[in-house]
């Protein structure tokens, strides 16, 4: 067995035949037959989608691309796969990894993303397909696309098994792969984090990852990692909520995604835009929707583009059960909310809007390889983070806001409250 580690390892190095310069990770290297997969337009549009939509207007450095992220994806997943297999070769752990298996993973790890559409995270509480599943359909019915995944020596339902979690699947290492990829300790949070950081210029979201890949171990199909790399665990869900605390849901980011939300969901409400026109948008396109469609909400495309954004009319801690909670906590009845607003205030509906952020989990169930070897909960051996820190930190970022355009005074929104 140990042998059979040894040449999966070799081979695994032995198909980094190009190189790919990266400003985060330097020189990334793949396989020279995803020369064409990478060539093809289906993940080309992954670089005309900016990683973080509209918070370049609040950090301007923030312009880097899903493609981007999704070449730095790749390069963590294989750091990964090295990791194990060296594990592995010393007896830490078993692994069912072939070597047509960790070339599909890898190719998963590239083509995560490619069924993303501007602002699909944002969108995600509207009736939309998920960028996993549209990925899934792109990867096993486009057909040039298809066919440079086949004429990699891939298996195109294998590749869109690991990144669809609703794609059918009956393999030990399918399993394994669509675990790590989707995982706690996943090569997507560890890319998008430190990317994230690095180019919105601030030092939150930095994490030792070279380290936490090493002492990353596989049990009963899913990841663990050492006791020694608890400090690094900590960094990293501290990070995470840093991260979203001052970048991901600061109120100038939530403004704009709050903005684009409503003009799309004002849109397919009464049937100006169609939910699949949008999946196949990059950025350019997305914006210039107004210039080739009348619909009522054109206008908050045309201001999120020019950063001209709604300011915070009200802003309260978000308490489920709550009054206003109660009153908007559907999609529906949101709307209706907003529009009793608008009426009382003597202003379009487009111009209240309601933000409230989808629950955040601060994952704290990582499974631990302690110095016995034998698996613990990370919460039973962290002096720091427990379930209820998770909690209080979830409740301290989730904000019920209200975003109006500047002309509409702060004391008047506040009397309209009374409603």
């Amino acid at each position: 067995m140990q042998r059979t580690y040894s040449s999966l390892l070799s081979s695994l190095y032995g198909e980094q035949q190009f190189g790919i310069r990266d400003p985060l990770w330097k020189d990334i290297h793949l396989p020279l037959s995803f020369k064409p997969i990478i060539a093809d337009p289906v993940f080309q549009k992954l670089g005309r989608i900016k990683q973080l939509g509209p918070t370049f207007h609040l950090y301007p450095g923030a312009v880097h691309t899903r493609l981007d992220h999704s070449l730095g994806v790749y390069h963590i997943g294989f750091s990964i796969l090295v990791s194990l297999l060296k594990q592995a070769m010393h007896g830490a752990c078993t692994l069912p990894c072939t070597e047509q298996g960790m070339k599909t993973f890898l190719c998963a790890c590239l083509l995560h993303d490619i069924g993303h559409f501007p602002f699909a995270h944002s969108l995600k509480e509207l009736p939309l397909q998920s960028h996993e599943s549209i990925a899934n359909r792109l990867i096993c019915e486009q057909g040039n696309f298809r066919t440079a995944i086949e004429r990699a020596g891939l298996v195109p339902e294998q590749v869109g098994s690991i990144i669809d979690e609703q794609a059918a699947f009956d393999s030990e290492e399918i399993s394994l792969y669509r675990n790590i990829l989707s995982g706690t300790l996943d090569p997507d949070k560890l890319d998008y984090l430190n990317r994230d950081a690095f180019f919105c210029g601030v030092p939150y979201g930095t994490q030792d990852v070279s380290y936490i890949t090493d002492k990353l171990f596989v049990v009963d199909s899913h990841l663990a990692i050492t006791e020694q790399a608890l400090g690094s665990v900590e960094h990293l869900l501290f990070s995470k909520y840093l991260m979203y605390r001052n970048v991901y849901w600061h109120k100038t980011t939530r403004s704009a995604t709050a903005m684009i939300k409503k003009a799309v969901l004002l849109s397919l409400c009464d049937g100006s835009i169609q939910a699949e026109e949008l999946y196949a948008l990059d950025d350019e396109q997305f914006f210039l929707l107004p210039t080739t469609k009348q619909f009522p909400a054109a206008s908050l495309f045309t201001l999120v583009r020019e950063n001209q954004l709604y300011k915070l009319g009200f802003e309260k801690q978000y308490e489920s059960g709550s009054d206003l909670e109660s009153r908007t906590d559907t999609l529906s009845k949101r709307m209706e909310y907003e529009a009793a607003l608008a009426a009382k205030l003597e202003v379009p509906a487009s111009q209240i809007i309601v933000d409230i952020p989808e629950p955040v989990s601060f994952e704290t169930d990582i499974p631990i390889l302690n110095d016995q070897g034998k698996i613990a909960s990370f919460q039973s051996l962290d002096h720091i983070f427990s379930y209820d820190i998770g909690k209080v930190f979830t409740k301290s970022l989730r904000k019920f806001r209200i975003f109006t355009p500047s002309s509409i005074p702060v004391q008047a929104l506040e009397e309209a409250l009374e409603l």
